[in-house]
């Protein structure tokens, strides 16, 4: 099937957004796309009529298989080209998402396998999203918000779930980056900030920036 660029860009921002939601409303899709209301419905039913999403009354819209599988095509294309850009190009990883958007609407399947090879076939992004792999499928995550957890756990980084470049560049200022070993050593009452140690420093993390960082999971 043959799609359109904006049609790629749609599913692949309701493929992120179901990933907190099991339904996607149209005012969070024209937040996420920054696109006007009005333009989100028309949109919306040509990708129904493709077969790509259904609507679910009352609550949004979310991905058919086919849609989903496309979604994950698009996904995967930006996130290699993500790490195109940082690891061949020299780019910072807060600036990585907002080029690959831009360059990522002209980019295809051939263009994605050669810049896959060209950096050792990654299996995550910068920001340590997965990358989906040529069938589709993603690589197994087993990790958790650590804002789930409690004062003395010890830890890895796996993920941080944030396109803000100003969030990104705090993140990586404190060495809270993908593979950073951590421990918490303290947390305010009420989702108040919590206190991390790594390595030999301490930092503080307000309650805002613990929802974007996501760690390994504790062993059961």
């Amino acid at each position: 099937m043959e799609l359109s660029a904006v049609m790629r860009e749609y599913l692949a921002e309701i493929y992120r957004l179901q990933e907190d939601s099991p339904t996607v409303s149209t005012t969070s899709l024209a937040d996420r796309l920054d696109v006007s209301p009005p333009a989100v419905p028309r949109m919306l039913k040509r990708l129904k009529s493709a077969g790509l999403v259904k609507h679910v009354p009352y609550q949004g819209v979310e991905l058919t298989n086919l849609g989903r599988e496309q979604a994950l095509r698009e996904i995967r294309r930006h996130r290699i080209l993500e790490v195109f850009l940082v690891n061949v190009m020299g780019f910072s990883w807060d600036e990585a998402h907002e080029h690959a958007h831009e360059m990522g609407l002209g980019l295809n399947d051939a263009l994605t396998q050669r810049m896959a090879e060209m950096t050792e076939f990654p299996t995550r992004c910068p920001h340590g999203e997965p990358i989906p792999n040529e069938d589709g499928r993603l690589p197994e995550l087993n990790d958790v918000c650590i804002i789930n957890l409690n004062v003395g756990y010890k830890g890895v980084v796996s993920r941080v779930r944030t396109n803000v470049p100003e969030k990104l560049r705090y993140f990586a200022s404190l060495g809270l980056v993908p593979d950073a070993e951590f421990e918490i050593v303290g947390r305010a009452p009420f989702n108040g900030p919590m206190r991390l140690r790594l390595g030999r420093d301490e930092v503080v993390l307000g309650a805002e920036l613990t929802l974007s960082l996501w760690v390994t999971a504790p062993e059961n």
